[in-house]
């Protein structure tokens, strides 16, 4: 059965969490990818940011319900999570919009996890490692073209 290591794309397209939006958008459109892995000054993966994630730039903000009592104001949903919505929303940069907490796979993963991984956790890009270090990563298609090869 194959692995994340035949399915994977090798040559990764990363970004710094320090690059503009502009930038992010230039290069989903020059490399036609779903997503692109985080990467820090030593290439150490930090998350991932989706096509996703941009477009939600351009979304309504949804503003919390609350309730004013006295002179005290209660939000009846999370403030904490309002908040981080309106930096996404307002954000210039990669780190304000991407995804820390990113799902891995090793490369020695089969095509069966991999799947399983996607469809159970609602992700479309899985960043392949080899002991901590990023060596590929596997999108939708990468994925289809190994189920059709089994």
């Amino acid at each position: 059965m194959p692995s994340a290591k035949d399915i994977m794309t090798s040559n990764v397209v990363t970004i710094h969490k320090d690059a503009s939006t502009q930038e992010l958008a230039e290069l989903f459109i020059q490399h036609k990818v779903n997503g692109i892995p985080v990467v820090d000054d030593e290439k150490k993966l930090m998350g991932i940011v989706t096509e996703g994630d941009l477009i939600d730039q351009n979304k309504n903000l949804h503003i919390p319900t609350v309730i004013s009592l006295f002179d005290a104001v209660i939000y009846l949903e999370s403030s904490q999570k309002f908040e981080e919505e309106v930096k996404k929303l307002s954000g210039t940069k990669v780190e304000d919009i991407y995804t820390p907490n990113v799902i891995t796979v090793e490369q020695n993963a089969t095509i069966d996890e991999c799947a399983t991984i996607m469809a159970e956790k609602h992700v479309h890009t899985l960043p392949v490692m080899d002991n901590g270090k990023l060596i590929g990563i596997i999108g939708k298609l990468d994925l289809i073209k190994g189920l059709s090869q089994q």
